[in-house]
């Protein structure tokens, strides 16, 4: 039994729904009471597919959830990666450029202090 009362009422739109689907499929010769009983039969596979719908749904929501958080940490981890993978370069010029200028000047006072 369900927990609580509330859940266990059916709309009327079910009970209505039943009860045509009882008179659709009645027999001749049958009584009220043999079609009310099949209409509370289909009354409860109705509630009982409406519950497994709503079963179907949550665990469908749960798995939705679950792959978007998945989702989101791998594009954590990817941003992660990508400021880590970031590779620095470095021009040779600047330093051909240094060592150039010092012999340059070692030349210039050569130069003078021997001349």
């Amino acid at each position: 039994m369900t927990k609580n009362k509330r859940y266990e009422k059916t709309s009327p739109q079910t009970q209505e729904e039943a009860m045509k689907a009882a008179k659709a499929t009645q027999r001749p010769g049958q009584t009220k009471e043999q079609t009310k009983l099949i209409a509370q039969g289909i009354e409860k596979g109705i509630n009982h597919y409406k519950k497994q719908h709503k079963e179907k749904s949550r665990e469908l929501n749960k798995k939705i959830q679950k792959v978007g958080q998945q989702r989101v940490t791998l594009e954590k981890e990817h941003n992660v990666a990508d400021q880590v993978s970031t590779v620095y370069k470095y021009s040779i010029l600047p330093w051909v450029l240094l060592i150039l200028s010092w012999i340059g000047f070692a030349a210039y006072f050569v130069y003078i202090y021997l001349f």
